[in-house]
């Protein structure tokens, strides 16, 4: 019984480091993230306008980053151990760079807590489950679809406080959700690409798929931003030079995607996927708890009503998705 006690209380104090790990790391990105895309650096108050650069920056990080941890922790992965080849991710690389490219973008035109919530839907994915890769749902799913997708529409119609407005660089609503909405497309079609990699080649571990997507994403950013000489990577670099903060801030969110991931491996591998969703779940509430307090986003009391509108709706999701973990567990169970 003792032995049983130790086990469980050592299993739950793994549980709340892999809670604080993707809370702090994710949460603090956030802020860095709202506070690169809304703050004027510098005495000529100029904003960082390239966000997407961003993206190349995570990639390069996370690259690196997986590149150390496979060496140090794999067994073999996908250098010739029955994980997927590295060439084989060219494909969902690209929508994995093109997607939150446009996610980051839309904060030119939206609020984070906006864009949180906007990203939080479901909507796309799922009628992209059912029309291109004939996903049945049940009900319950649609409901939790529908609740999500009204919240974060009810959300987009009300209307913004003018502070907040006043921070953004280009505030335009349908752009900024059609950027988001666009993202949501784009991650459906990772997803599932993924999925089928892990299908075929079974010993495919976290570490792998994380530095094969970053690797092609590293490649098509750099062709993007810097392929010709004109680019846009190297107004972004001529930025940081000048405005070291903003380079600053940039590494700190890098490493704040790295060391998330991190987390979120643990997380899967000693808990379940449930597990983690629930813990990303609740991540985004308290980020836009923390924007709204801390950066200046007031909300409405009818935008908070959106917000838990949206994440009644992921709780319910949540919730189905236990229920349905119970169910082959009590068929085990003797007579």
């Amino acid at each position: 019984m003792e032995a049983r006690g130790g086990n469980s209380f050592r299993r739950f104090l793994v549980l709340a480091f892999c809670v604080a790990g993707i809370w702090s790391a994710y949460i603090y990105q956030g802020v860095l993230q709202e506070t690169l895309s809304t703050k004027r650096f510098g005495a000529d108050g100029k904003r960082f306008e390239h966000l997407a650069f961003l993206n190349l920056a995570q990639s390069v990080v996370c690259f690196i980053w997986s590149y150390i941890m496979l060496k140090i922790w794999s067994t073999g992965g996908g250098r010739g151990g029955g994980g997927a080849p590295w060439w084989s991710y060219w494909s969902p690389g690209i929508t994995n760079t093109i997607g939150p490219a446009m996610g980051i973008e839309a904060l030119k035109y939206i609020s984070y807590p906006a864009q949180v919530l906007a990203k939080s839907s479901k909507m796309i994915p799922v009628f992209m489950g059912c029309l291109v890769y004939g996903v049945s749902y049940t009900v319950p799913e649609y409901l939790c679809t529908f609740l999500v997708a009204g919240g974060v529409s009810s959300f987009a119609l009300l209307k913004t406080s003018s502070k907040t407005i006043n921070k953004l660089a280009h505030p335009n609503a349908p752009i900024g959700y059609g950027l988001c909405f666009l993202n949501l497309a784009f991650d459906g079609f990772t997803n599932a690409t993924q999925d089928s990699l892990k299908v075929r080649y079974p010993k495919t571990s976290a570490w792998d798929i994380m530095m094969g997507m970053n690797l092609w994403g590293t490649i098509y950013n750099l062709i993007y931003m810097f392929g010709w000489p004109h680019g846009i990577g190297y107004e972004a670099v001529e930025f940081c030079k000048q405005h070291p903060e903003a380079a600053w801030d940039i590494l700190l969110y890098c490493l704040c995607g790295a060391v998330g991931q991190n987390f979120i491996f643990l997380t899967i591998s000693r808990f379940g996927s449930l597990a983690n969703t629930t813990i990303t779940t609740t991540r985004k509430f308290v980020s836009i708890v923390v924007s709204s307090l801390l950066s200046g986003n007031p909300l409405s009391a009818k935008q908070w009503g959106c917000v838990a509108m949206v994440f009644s709706g992921l709780s319910y999701q949540i919730y189905l998705k236990w229920r349905k973990l119970q169910k082959p567990q009590k068929k085990r169970k003797p007579m």
